[in-house]
């Protein structure tokens, strides 16, 4: 979609602006590795993660029932109350994101992982989402904003549904989210970067506790 290509390119042009700025290169040193923020960045789908990374064969991602032969075959635990969409989305984080070194934007998420993103028009189990990863951690999150209350409600009470069968990452129901979008929202985007990821990126730290500005202390 056009707003995943620009958020995309802003993100590339923002991170890779801070990194030239702070540490006068773009490749740095993270750990055992480097990691080089030259652009353009990689972009795939999920699925297409899964097959080129993560060695699965495309008949293998087409049911539930494949998904969890292919977990099995790689010894991934799937919980019980998983649909397609959470199990599809376990399988790319067991088999691809540790393999993701280099800034690398995955998109097209499943719906039932993105509660809050717009889904695609022509296939609607998908969502325009994507979330960047480099040296196999997420450090942000774009998507575009779904704006239909009826659809949102919806979507709220599937993530009711699926908390009640023991997924404890699933959302609330927000009344007052509704409410509002009810007046109304314009198409709108969303693009949310992890800054202390980032921060840890750029000093070669490998604790989240050496960079964060108010770690909290344990009592004397």
């Amino acid at each position: 979609s056009a707003v995943q290509y620009y958020s995309t390119r802003l993100t590339e042009e923002m991170i890779t602006t801070v990194a030239q700025d702070v540490c006068g290169t773009l490749e740095l040193p993270y750990g055992e590795h480097t990691v080089s923020l030259k652009r353009p960045w990689t972009r795939l789908t999920m699925r297409d993660a899964l097959i080129q990374i993560g060695g699965a064969k495309p008949d293998e991602l087409e049911t539930l029932d494949s998904l969890k032969v292919l977990a099995a075959k790689h010894k991934v635990h799937l919980k019980a109350h998983m649909d397609y969409g959470h199990a599809f989305t376990e399988l790319f984080e067991a088999l691809c994101e540790s393999k993701l070194i280099n800034p690398t934007f995955i998109y097209d998420y499943p719906k039932a992982v993105s509660p809050l993103a717009r889904s695609h028009d022509n296939r609607p189990e998908w969502a325009q989402r994507s979330e960047f990863f480099i040296v196999g951690r997420e450090y942000g999150n774009l998507f575009s904003e779904l704006n239909d209350p009826a659809e949102q409600a919806a979507r709220f009470a599937e993530q009711v549904a699926q908390a009640q069968k023991g997924d404890d990452e699933a959302m609330p129901y927000d009344h007052d989210y509704i409410r509002a979008l009810e007046y109304g929202l314009l198409p709108t985007a969303g693009l949310g970067v992890g800054i202390d990821r980032l921060v840890m990126l750029l000093t070669n730290q490998p604790s989240i506790r050496e960079v964060i500005l108010f770690p909290t202390l344990r009592p004397e």
